[in-house]
């Protein structure tokens, strides 16, 4: 398979000033297959250490900070030369050992020349936490699930050749469009985790990527008491728990009555936090008026939350296949929707994406900030047409650009544009 963090990986490894690099992500998005791999392309040898398989491991770094002296010890430890340049270092389940996640530090000031890159599962709570990693001292960069384009191109070589020949402003054919509207209906089933993704590729047997998404979120749950760390481990399931219910609603906000009965932002606020840290869900704030920047206009008691994938969210919502393949009605088929337009915004766009509910009547789904303006983005499930809230929100701020993501073909119409739901990931079809 191939992942466009690929590139982001060489644009690292090419930098002057480059420093060594923490990979964050929810378990399971492929962070280590994804620095093996680029070791394997792009350098003469690999050393890889894994804190969590190999315990005599964190005994090195609890005995020197020395980064030659480590380079040294790891050199004698697996029988390869560690040169700078020429080797790449990976520490895997880094947060394991935190003496090797802040020798980080020492290999930026006395050995800049070492290549290394580090990865862990559920790193970004730790990364979250003050004085945990060495600020300033690492690059970062966030791994998400696989995109659309990346799932059609490691299913359907053919289809993801003539899905990437599309430009913004060019005309679909109805008959491409029906096969790209297939092939999303599969994605929100299999989703964007690689190794779902690759299990539909190579049998396309959906009962085996089913296993595999109830297997991840097992795992998820098992996780949450094994890090997290001051955060209640109860609080945290109860909140990740509450997702199905939170985005069954029509209004969408998250309430942390729908988490127990009478409660409040105090008793589960961090273990919201703890989950976003972790990569497994995201967040999206209102704002009080949707001006430039932003940021600046931010609710930050008003949130939405969606999951990090969709198979996974159709897993644990437990919807049937054929609910989606032939587009029947379900409590948070809506949502459901929305969720793959965020998963394929992120990392692509140069600002978060907000949303605008100014009551509870209406709400335009998606905000963005983009060529210094506001975006708004309405995001529709089938192929019905503008909804009331959408279309009073462009009379009365008149943007310059409106999108409406839907089942319907792509359609130009003066400032406003229909795109199709399989196109939300090329953000050039978001352009003037």
């Amino acid at each position: 398979m191939e992942r466009n963090a690929m590139g982001a990986l060489l644009a690292w490894k090419m930098r002057k000033n480059r420093k060594p690099l923490v990979l964050r992500g929810a378990r399971q998005v492929g962070k280590t297959w994804l620095m093996r791999e680029f070791g394997r392309r792009h350098y003469e040898n690999v050393v890889y250490c894994n804190f969590d398989e190999e315990e005599d491991l964190k005994g090195l770094f609890a005995q020197t900070k020395n980064p030659a002296r480590l380079v040294e010890l790891l050199s004698l430890l697996h029988g390869e030369p560690i040169r700078e340049g020429k080797t790449l270092l990976l520490f895997d389940e880094v947060q394991e050992c935190p003496d090797a996640l802040n020798a980080l530090k020492y290999f930026r000031e006395q050995m800049p020349g070492q290549h290394i890159i580090a990865a862990g599962s559920l790193l970004g709570t730790y990364l979250a936490a003050p004085h945990s990693y060495p600020v300033g001292q690492v690059d970062l960069l966030s791994i998400f699930p696989m995109t659309f384009a990346e799932f059609l191109a490691a299913a359907d070589r053919k289809l993801a050749a003539m899905y990437e020949a599309l430009q913004p402003g060019a005309a679909i054919p109805d008959a491409f469009h029906e096969r790209l509207m297939e092939a999303y209906r599969t994605y929100l089933i299999i989703g964007g985790m690689p190794e779902c993704v690759a299990a539909w590729a190579d049998a396309r047997d959906p009962h085996r990527v089913r296993e595999l998404q109830r297997a991840i979120l097992a795992l998820y749950e098992n996780d949450f008491t094994k890090h997290n760390a001051r955060v209640n481990a109860a609080r945290i399931l109860m909140v990740y728990r509450s997702i199905i219910p939170q985005l069954s609603r029509e209004n969408e906000k998250f309430t942390y009555g729908l988490v127990k009965k009478g409660a409040r932002a105090r008793e589960f606020e961090e273990a919201v936090e703890w989950l976003v840290s972790a990569g497994i869900l995201h967040r999206i704030y209102n704002v009080a008026q949707p001006g430039y920047p932003l940021k600046a206009y931010e609710i930050q008691n008003h949130f939405k939350l969606f999951f990090l994938d969709t198979g996974l969210l159709n897993a644990m919502g437990e919807v049937e296949n054929e609910a989606i393949l032939f587009d029947k009605a379900f409590p948070f088929k809506g949502a459901m929707t929305e969720n793959f337009v965020l998963q394929q915004f992120l990392g692509k766009l140069p600002a978060a994406p907000h949303y605008y509910a100014p009551d509870a009547q209406h709400e335009i789904d998606f905000l963005l900030q983009l060529h210094g303006d506001i975006v708004p983005v309405e995001v529709k499930a089938g192929t019905m047409k503008q909804a009331t809230s959408f279309r009073q929100y462009l009379e009365k701020y008149q943007p310059k650009t409106a999108f409406r993501f839907s089942a319907r073909n792509y359609r130009k119409d003066g400032a406003f544009t229909n795109v199709p739901l399989y196109l939300a990931g090329r953000t050039e079809f978001l352009s003037p």
